[in-house]
C-alpha cells in the first residue's frame, strides 16, 4: 500500500466512507472505524484529510460535480424545458439509486453531529437544484408548455419531492428505491 499515490488514496478513503454509509443502520462513522475498515492508521487518514469534515467534503464535492455536470449535459441535450425538468428529475433519484452512501450525504442524515458548514453546504445544493428545475421550467413557460408564473413554486414542489423521494430510501435502509413508478409521479407532476 506504500506505493499508492496521494490522490488515489484520498480517493481509497472517500470510496471506504461512501461504503460505510451505505450501512443501513446509519451508525456515526469514526474515523477510527474508518481506517480499520481500509486497513491503515488514523494518522494515514490525516495525512490526507485534516478532518473528517473535509472527508465529508469530498463527498459533497463528488455530488456537486456529479450532479451539476448531468444537469448542464440535459440542459444542452434538450430544448424542451420540460424534457430538461423530467430528465432533471429522473437523473436525480437515479444518481440516489446508484449511490445510497451519497443519499445519506445528500439528505444531511450522514452530517448530523459533524460541522454545521456541511449543513449549510448541502442546503446551497438544494437550492441550486431548485434553480436548475426554475430555468427549465421557465424555458418550458417560453415554449408555452406551462405558466412563467408558476415556474418557482412548481420548481420548489419538485425539489421536495426528489428531496422526500431521498429520504424514503435513506429511512427505508435502501429498500424503497426511489426511482420505482417515478416516471409516472414525474409526468404528475410536470402535467
Amino acid at each position: 500500500m506504500a506505493s499508492t499515490p496521494p490522490g488515489q488514496r484520498r480517493l481509497q478513503i472517500l470510496q471506504a466512507l461512501a461504503e460505510m454509509l451505505e450501512q443501513p443502520k446509519g451508525d456515526k462513522i469514526t474515523t477510527a472505524a474508518l481506517a480499520r475498515k481500509l486497513e491503515f492508521s488514523e494518522a494515514a487518514l490525516y495525512r490526507h484529510f485534516a478532518s473528517k469534515a473535509q472527508m465529508f467534503e469530498g463527498l459533497i464535492e463528488f455530488i456537486e460535480s456529479s450532479v451539476f455536470g448531468l444537469i448542464n449535459q440535459i440542459a444542452e441535450r434538450h430544448n424542451d424545458g420540460l424534457a430538461q425538468a423530467r430528465d432533471i428529475l429522473a437523473m436525480l433519484l437515479n444518481f440516489a439509486a446508484q449511490n445510497p452512501g451519497m443519499t445519506r450525504v445528500l439528505i444531511g442524515d450522514a452530517l448530523v453531529n459533524e460541522d454545521e458548514r456541511l449543513q449549510l453546504r448541502m442546503n446551497q445544493f438544494y437550492d441550486r437544484v431548485e434553480l436548475a428545475l426554475k430555468q427549465a421550467l421557465r424555458v418550458a413557460a417560453s415554449e408555452g408548455q406551462a405558466h412563467e408564473a408558476d415556474a418557482v413554486a412548481r420548481a420548489a414542489l419538485l425539489t421536495s419531492f426528489v428531496i422526500g423521494r431521498w429520504h424514503r430510501y435513506a429511512k427505508s435502509g435502501f429498500r424503497n428505491n426511489p426511482t420505482q413508478d417515478a416516471a409516472l409521479h414525474i409526468a404528475m407532476l410536470l402535467s
